[in-house]
């Protein structure tokens, strides 16, 4: 981690709820109140960064500034919130450096959006699209909608005020509802969403990645290897991948993307999927050696 990564403004005070009292916590107790907020703030992380590994490493730098810290801070956990979010904003600000729109704040009832989380909605493909959001945006959405935190401490972690937050919040939300054409995501990020999903056994997200009807076919030579004739309805297809396919890399059939199940270097059973409308509605599960002798490794769209 880049050792001048800033934390801009005072972490300690989150609308108060964060701000130093007069008392020193011993080094053992400090560091047992860390522990019992480690996994929420991994949880945190990973989901603004889109990054476990990453999100790792900034839970273990607010670890490092709250035992730098001269402590006295009221509110501990508040106090690891803000850091956790600034540390991550700033490592999305180097991702992604672009400007910041300004926003015109009014004052206004509520966004009758606010009445429903939409993050509860959001599989793993959609995951793909908080990239597309600004880092503000990203932040704002993902403690909002993701995690429940108040407009008031979102505002603290990004520096600003609760009702700017709260249109960034709604900005970003409407950008993931309501997507422009030219940000559909591409076949190719739905194929490696899927497939993340099934190794990471994501039931949830296979379920919502797949169409209503999809199916799943499989050849005579992939039968052969054991793979099912027929799967039919995305619960059960769900049900079938989920925890699966972990020796499945990304390829590519003629400039389609796919996966294919890999033994020792060779692939032995294509996985050609067809994606309509940003959801998969069929697998086709392909061990036809002609078929196999067309498929190509590949990294995102491109093959290798």
């Amino acid at each position: 981690m880049d050792p001048q990564e800033n934390v801009s403004g005072d972490a300690g005070t989150l609308g108060g709820a964060g701000a130093r009292g007069d008392t020193v916590i011993p080094a053992d107790e400090l560091a047992q109140r860390f522990e019992r907020e480690r996994n929420r703030l991994v949880a945190l992380a990973a989901r603004i960064l889109g990054d476990a590994h990453e999100a790792q490493d900034i839970v273990q730098q607010a670890w490092l500034r709250l035992d730098g810290t001269d402590q006295g801070i009221d509110n501990i956990a508040a106090w690891l919130t803000t850091v956790t979010t600034r540390l991550c904003l700033d490592r999305l600000r180097r991702r992604t450096p672009v400007p910041e729109e300004e926003l015109e704040v009014e004052e206004t009832a509520p966004d009758p959006a606010e009445d429903f989380a939409l993050a509860d909605t959001v599989g793993a493909a959609l995951q793909l699209v908080l990239d597309r959001l600004s880092p503000n945006e990203r932040v704002a959405f993902v403690m909002h909608d993701s995690f429940g935190f108040e407009f008031t401490t979102i505002a603290a972690a990004l520096d600003t005020t609760p009702q700017a937050a709260r249109k960034l919040a709604s900005r970003a939300r409407a950008k993931i509802a309501q997507p422009r054409p030219e940000d559909a995501l591409a076949d190719w990020e739905v194929v490696d969403a899927f497939m993340t999903a099934a190794r990471e056994g994501d039931f949830t997200r296979l379920v919502r990645l797949l169409a209503p009807d999809a199916v799943v076919r499989g050849d005579q030579q992939a039968i052969e290897t054991g793979t099912p004739a027929a799967i039919d309805g995305r619960e059960d297809i769900a049900s079938f991948f989920n925890g699966a396919a972990h020796a499945a890399l990304p390829t590519s059939l003629d400039g389609r993307a796919g996966s294919a199940w890999y033994h020792r270097g060779q692939a032995m059973v294509l996985f050609d999927f067809t994606i309509v409308g940003g959801r998969v509605a069929r697998i086709d599960f392909r061990a036809e050696p002609g078929v196999i002798a067309r498929v190509v490794r590949r990294d995102g769209a491109d093959p290798r």
